[in-house]
């Protein structure tokens, strides 16, 4: 097929059958994701450093730890080349996976989760800092006073039991010293640590703790111990917290008050922890708004001390981020001054120090980009890109914040329409619709440009991205609706989102496609066996057994089920009622499966098991696996090869002729294809 056009004059074609510039390469090359932003003063001249993490997935999908400076004129330096791998694995998903102190860099090296220190200009290579065993370590402090990191580490077994959490001291090694650094144990019996926070002149020690069967953000505690003279803590005092709020980002002020952001009011807002001992914490500003977001990573961060008076700030309101100041003195906050910034919807990762604010922010004509805003006069640079060349605004598809009816609530959502400047389509047709639950579930749909979605809407599909019951960004009370219900909640929005758009003629109600990864490929599986609107599906290491992947899960999720769903043996009958893999007779709309087989967070059997009862059902069935890969594909190879094979796939099942050469994809019980529309 061949189609010509001029910016002029687009070719009319059927939706799902554009020529786009987005080829799946080009997704790939864009993919390079950035993370945990972080600033720090080089203490031989006070000068700015900014370090930020970039995913490659062009290097295998490496992490690496780039540097920006005022000397180099915009340039990054990279401080850890390859082959080192900046990721962290506790809980699975890491987060907090590097540190830089006046010293030098301490940061987890993924093959061997080792811990590696290295002078800040890098020159002089890494020394080990830990042993070679089973620990891994996340989310550090500097503790200069004992020559110290105090880190979360997380110690497993060679019997395969549990892994046992603590917060623990890694001494640093003296100039020239390669061996690895004593470690202690600083606070251990509770299931789970995050967020250790040393106060500014280091006399007291902060930190999260959680125990099964909740989650962080269900209920955890705040904990607050001195720190002796030798380095042990004093008795410890849980000050927040509880079975019912969620506590997240502590922080200590320059003048040594603590923070800390709390959901107790039912929204997660800020809090100030009086100095004087039994005294309430203080909300600093109350707003049904989020300050904070599920720790499903380490070392988040939406809000940083300009001095003891001011805060800059991103809260977020009805899933959009906004940029402000916070006058700690009267509570009242103003939008940061700055035209440049004040587009970006999705902000995160915020740091300040000399001045200036360093965070990672994005919108839906831009790219998450690292961003450096001088706070006297609001002028922003932009340091890097996670996509380096932005397509064609021409062919970008700006989502619209829609919201619809579903279980009694409002549920909200993005829907992209078709755009491609070369093409518009044929008369009287609807573009086919593919429905994206996102994973988490507790997560959030994001508007900040994605390649990934814009490769379907500029080739003529529809996208609905579904923030549904459960979802981060909207309060405690609608992240709190899944509760039990996961299945049931999340599906029939996802569905009624789907049929929304179809009564509004806004897509083909016979063309419509769900697809998902994790949590999401669980949605999307549901939606496939317990309602009849899906025409197929897409599955990214979904879940398909719950009570496999209770037997299965690593440690931070092996009681996640007990809220999701409810807690064993009371729910026995509920998790027989919702597992896909139960249903296979209630499955009978084409499928495609794709498994990474290094998957620890959902094994590659949950797949395997689903293909093989769909292929004995003689449903259309297709399963890729991908070598090398874990939970989340990072290697340019494989983002190729799945966009590509979930595209030749809907084209043959819905009859599309491509206008590309794609790699064919071996489906099983595959019929005739429907005509072209």
């Amino acid at each position: 097929m061949a189609y010509f056009s001029s910016e002029d004059d687009p070719v009319r074609a059927p939706y799902g059958t554009w020529r786009s510039p987005l080829s799946a390469a080009v997704v790939a090359q864009g993919a390079t994701p950035l993370s945990q932003s972080r600033i720090a003063l080089d203490p031989a001249n006070g000068n700015v450093e900014i370090y930020c993490l970039q995913a490659r997935a062009s290097d295998g999908g490496r992490t690496t730890l780039l540097r920006w400076d005022d000397k180099q004129a915009g340039a990054a330096l990279e401080c850890t080349p390859a082959p080192f791998n900046v990721r962290s694995r506790v809980h699975e998903y890491g987060g907090g996976a590097y540190l830089v102190t006046d010293q030098g860099i301490a940061f987890s090296h993924f093959a061997d989760n080792r811990l590696y220190w290295m002078a800040r200009d890098s020159t002089a290579g890494a020394l080990t800092l830990t042993p070679a065993g089973k620990a891994r370590y996340a989310d550090f402090v500097h503790d200069s006073a004992h020559a110290r990191l105090i880190a979360v580490r997380e110690l497993h077994s060679e019997d395969g039991a549990q892994p046992v959490n603590t917060l623990c001291a890694i001494g640093l090694p003296p100039a020239g010293d390669g061996q690895p650094a004593p470690e202690t144990v600083l606070a251990q019996g509770h299931d789970f640590y995050a967020a250790p926070r040393l106060s500014p002149d280091g006399s007291q020690l902060a930190w999260l703790s959680w125990d099964h069967p909740r989650m962080p953000w269900e209920g955890c505690e705040l904990w607050l111990a001195a720190v002796r003279e030798d380095g042990s803590l004093g008795q410890a005092e849980c000050i927040a917290g509880g079975a019912a709020e969620s506590i997240c980002q502590p922080s200590w002020s320059p003048d040594g008050v603590l923070y800390f952001v709390s959901d107790r009011s039912g929204w997660w807002n800020l809090y100030r922890q009086p100095r004087s001992q039994g005294a309430a914490a203080v909300a600093v500003c109350p707003m049904s708004v989020e300050w904070g977001s599920p720790h499903w990573t380490f070392g988040q961060s939406r809000y940083a001390f300009n001095g003891a008076d001011e805060i800059i700030c991103a809260f977020i309101d009805m899933g959009v981020s906004h940029l402000a100041r916070l006058d700690l003195r009267s509570g009242a906050w103003t939008a940061l001054a700055s035209r440049q910034a004040a587009h970006y919807t999705d902000i995160q990762e915020i740091r300040v120090a000399a001045g200036c604010a360093v965070l990672l922010a994005g919108s839906p004509r831009t790219p998450l980009e690292l961003l450096r805003i001088e706070l006297a006069t609001g002028a922003v640079t932009v340091l890097a890109r996670a996509i380096a060349a932005p397509p064609d605004p021409a062919y970008l598809s700006i989502p619209e914040s829609i919201d619809y009816p579903s279980g009694g609530r409002r549920v909200h959502a993005f829907f992209y329409r078709p755009t491609n400047r070369d093409f518009v389509g044929n008369t009287r047709a609807l573009p086919p619709l593919i429905v994206i639950g996102h994973g988490g579930p507790t997560g959030m749909a994001s508007s900040t440009l994605s390649l990934a979605t814009q490769y379907w809407t500029s080739r003529g599909f529809a996208v609905l991205d579904v923030n549904y019951r459960g979802s981060s960004g909207f309060g405690r009370a609608y992240r709190h609706a899944l509760k039990g219900q996961w299945g049931i909640a999340d599906v029939e929005d996802c569905v009624n989102g789907a049929r929304f758009l179809t009564e509004h003629n806004m897509v083909d109600g016979h063309r419509l496609i769900i697809r998902g990864g994790s949590a999401g490929g669980f949605t999307t599986l549901c939606a496939l066996a317990f309602h009849k609107v899906f025409k197929a599906g897409a599955i990214y290491y979904g879940v398909s057994d719950l009570q496999a992947i209770d037997a299965d899960s690593h440690k931070f999720e092996s009681h996640y089920n007990s809220y999701l769903i409810g807690p064993k043996p009371q729910a026995e009958a509920l998790y027989l009622q919702r597992s896909p893999i139960h249903h296979a007779g209630e499955l009978s709309e084409p499928m495609i499966f794709f498994q990474g087989l290094d998957d620890k967070v959902v094994p590659p059997a949950q797949s395997e098991v689903m293909v093989k009862a769909l292929q004995a059902r003689g449903v259309p069935v297709a399963y890729l696996t991908f070598a090398g890969e874990g939970h989340g594909f990072r290697q340019a190879p494989t983002i190729i090869r799945t966009l590509e094979a979930e595209l030749y796939f809907y084209a043959r099942i819905f009859g599309l002729q491509l206008p590309e050469q794609i790699e064919a994809v071996e489906i099983a019980n595959l019929p005739e294809p429907q005509a072209e529309q």
